[in-house]
């Protein structure tokens, strides 16, 4: 646990991974632990990052005409009963309530919103022409975990979107399931600096309930792979639970295709861990709510000088969001290792010899590379600036995944591969049971995606030696 003593991160993040991850997040005052057992609290730092991302997303829905709305906290038990295959799935984690309602039955706060929302589904849609329906909300979460608490990745309480849609056919459930993976694969990038594997669960990975699930994967520097979204193909099988139909083009009753989605607070654990060093959090210019801090160096000759013209360049940067650091109670070096420390992309340190020179130093968090630049080309400079940080995170995010991946013919291979924390791409039957085998003998190594490929199998399943039925990813999980 962290001592409130300790300002800076006090292990290395390539010694003591799991340590430096919890020292980051509650010394970067991302998230802390809270006085309920198995939840967080999310500080303003990271609220922050939730809000850019839904932001963004939000933008996204709307030019794929989602509309956002909320549903209850509250799941009769009547509900998972329906949908056995469901409730099954969810039965561990569910947390249920002292207060039974009206009825006398037993109310469980949502696992996920399925349930109840397709209870409402059931009495909206008629004909044809109410489809198709894509609602999405922003909600918290609870999953009654017993395991040990993660923050970010592992707890009781989230925050997450969950996008649920109902369609006329299949087709078009199909289409758009892949499509909102395509979206979530892009906020990655795009915003997060985040590369990932596109691919389908395994039947034995699959979500409760589904026909079939698609997934983001993520690769973390402590050789585990991390689910950063999922976009799922419901079938039918709702819509028959919960009596959902419409009356068709030919007059006819049908049943509608569903899909559901969703991405959640998991993904600032993801950033931190994927960019962090020894000194704190990276941020990536595109979700740093302030892209960049301005530093006086000030001595008392020319403290007034300086301070007057660091408050001039915070107004000229100001559609950066920049913080003007001129607390004169701290000095500059405590000021640098905090704000690395909060991963600001950008720090601009002016002193006395930058005054006369009409100039600023710009050290970017990322390199910690520094260069002069004058004040007549410092916004152009900072906005080109923001731009190579976004991308160098991103790109060497990339390599790294890319080396990562080790093909393997035989389980002696996959095994020496998964000791060197890297992600085994090979061959698989696709029985469930093989999959228990790998993972009892391998200690919970899973099979995270079934890559989306129109290459041919040709092969047999690296452990059972079966015909193979397609070709996997496998690793240790998060």
């Amino acid at each position: 646990m962290v001592k409130p003593n300790e300002l800076g991160i006090t292990v290395k993040k390539n010694q003591d991974f799991s340590e430096w991850y919890t020292q980051v997040i509650q010394k970067a005052e991302l998230a802390d632990y809270s006085p309920v057992k198995g939840c967080m609290i999310i500080r303003p730092n990271a609220y922050s990052i939730w809000e850019t991302i839904q932001a963004y997303f939000n933008e996204r829905l709307r030019k794929l005409n989602v509309k956002n709305a909320y549903f209850p906290l509250f799941v009769p038990e009547e509900f998972f009963k329906r949908e056995t295959e469901h409730a099954k799935g969810f039965t561990p984690e569910v947390a249920w309530i002292a207060n039974k309602d009206e009825s006398g039955q037993r109310l469980a706060i949502r696992p996920t919103s399925e349930t109840i929302i397709y209870d409402s589904y059931s009495k909206w849609i008629r004909s044809w022409r109410d489809l198709p329906l894509r609602l999405n909300q922003w909600c918290n979460i609870i999953r009654w975990e017993t395991k040990a608490t993660r923050l970010f990745l592992r707890t009781r309480e989230f925050l997450w979107q969950e996008g649920h849609c109902v369609y006329e056919t299949i087709e078009e459930c199909d289409k758009e399931t892949l499509l909102i993976l395509d979206e979530y694969e892009n906020l990655c990038k795009e915003l997060l600096a985040i590369p990932v594997i596109k691919g389908k669960k395994t039947e034995k990975e699959k979500f409760a309930g589904a026909l079939y699930t698609t997934t983001i994967e993520a690769f973390m520097p402590d050789g585990k792979s991390l689910q950063c979204g999922t976009s799922h193909n419901l079938g039918q099988g709702f819509a028959k639970s919960f009596k959902i139909s419409f009356l068709g083009k030919d007059e006819k009753p049908k049943m509608p295709w569903q899909n559901s989605w969703g991405i959640s607070t998991r993904l600032i654990g993801a950033m931190v861990m994927l960019h962090g060093d020894d000194k704190g959090i990276v941020l990536p210019p595109n979700v740093a709510l302030n892209k960049c801090v301005i530093v006086p160096i000030i001595f008392d000759k020319d403290k007034d000088k300086i301070l007057k013209k660091a408050k001039e360049i915070s107004k000229v940067l100001s559609s950066f969001n920049v913080i003007l650091d001129n607390r004169d109670n701290y000095n500059p070096g405590f000021k640098f290792n905090e704000w690395e420390l909060k991963g600001i992309p950008i720090r601009i340190e002016i002193g006395p010899k930058d005054l006369k020179e009409k100039q600023v130093i710009l050290v970017r968090r990322d390199t910690n590379e520094k260069e002069k630049v004058k004040f007549t080309k410092l916004k152009s400079r900072i906005k080109e600036l923001l731009i190579e940080i976004q991308n160098n995170l991103y790109n060497t995010a990339k390599k790294y995944l890319d080396s990562s991946i080790i093909k393997v013919k035989d389980f002696s291979e996959f095994k020496i591969a998964i000791n060197n924390k890297k992600i085994v791409e090979t061959f698989h039957c696709g029985d469930s049971k093989c999959e228990d085998k790998i993972k009892e003998v391998l200690n919970g190594v899973k099979a995270t995606c079934i890559p989306f490929t129109k290459e041919k199998v040709k092969g047999n399943c690296v452990y059972c030696n079966n015909p193979a039925s397609y070709k996997v990813y496998f690793a240790k999980s998060y």
